[in-house]
């Protein structure tokens, strides 16, 4: 699950010999940018239309910018958007997140690696996810699994994750006694969408929310649980209640903005907790899925 309260720890960082104690993260940034550039502090403010006493205490900790006024800052480097958000996100401000196609042409490279990683996965259940939790991509081991306990023309037709685990026609049949992970994804996405502003991200957890499968009191639960890269769910499979690790790994850049940068891949896959439970089983050669590419 994608988590973006790491953010706030980079706005305001404690730093010695300051008064007040916390020093604004944005005056490193633009320090580190106006030297890379060779500029001083008065051409600076000359291009940004503002002062040398102003750049002085933004860089010196004490002054923040305008959300305008980094995105000028940006602007005046010619900086990409990774640094551009490196910016925002150090003045505290939410990123700007440009989609990537993934079945763009020049991430053939990409696609590339993602197939021969879910075929190391197998027989273990996997799927590549993108930041909307939409599926990209399963493996054969995705695919047995969950055709074993969903009819497989309902599987074919599932694009979402977050439907996929919430809905009584996907996972949510099968799945129990996971009220508290549904609470701690719902929180996650509801943070997301207070964080992004976006009616797309809104809307979702409006829609999730609605699924029988939510307690009411969902946000009290998920206010006293953390979010994870792993949590257990378990199925009835052949009349036996099997218990399984979900973990999720992410695919992105390095540095602040990773969770926000484009394409962001999730990898989620199921491990059984016993570990004698034969999983292969659920194999064969004649597995057929719209996201299974090999």
């Amino acid at each position: 699950m994608v988590s973006y309260i790491l953010f706030p720890a980079l706005f305001n960082m404690p730093t010695d010999n300051f008064d007040p104690p916390l020093k604004l993260t944005i005056g490193r940034f633009v320090r580190f940018w106006r030297e890379v550039h060779g500029l001083s502090q008065e051409e600076l403010a000359f291009r940004l239309d503002s002062s040398q006493r102003h750049i002085s205490r933004i860089e010196g900790g004490s002054g923040r910018p305008s959300e305008a006024m980094v995105k000028d800052i940006a602007t005046v480097m010619e900086l990409g958007q990774r640094d551009s958000n490196h910016l925002l996100i150090a003045a505290g401000y939410a990123p700007i997140v440009k989609q990537v196609d993934f079945h763009a042409p020049e991430l053939k490279w990409l696609r590339k690696s993602m197939v021969m990683t879910l075929r190391a996965l197998d027989p273990y259940p996997t799927a590549i996810l993108d930041s909307s939790g939409n599926f990209l991509m399963v493996n054969r081991g995705w695919v047995g699994f969950y055709q074993h306990n969903i009819d497989p023309k309902n599987l074919k037709q599932i694009t979402n994750y977050y439907d996929f685990i919430f809905s009584r026609e996907g996972a949510g049949n099968i799945i129990s006694n996971w009220e508290n992970t549904l609470s701690v994804i719902l929180m996650s996405l509801t943070q997301l969408g207070l964080f992004s502003n976006k009616e797309a991200d809104i809307a979702l957890v409006q829609k999730l929310a609605q699924h029988p499968s939510v307690p009411e009191d969902w946000k009290q639960r998920a206010a006293q649980l953390e979010p994870m890269a792993s949590y257990r769910v378990q199925m009835q499979i052949d009349n036996a209640l099997r218990r399984f690790f979900s973990v999720i790994s992410t695919v992105g850049a390095l540095g602040p903005n990773a969770f926000v940068s484009e394409p962001n891949l999730s990898i989620q896959t199921l491990y059984p907790e016993d570990e004698d439970f034969d999983i292969s089983s659920f194999l064969d050669d004649k597995l057929e899925h719209p996201l299974l590419f090999y």
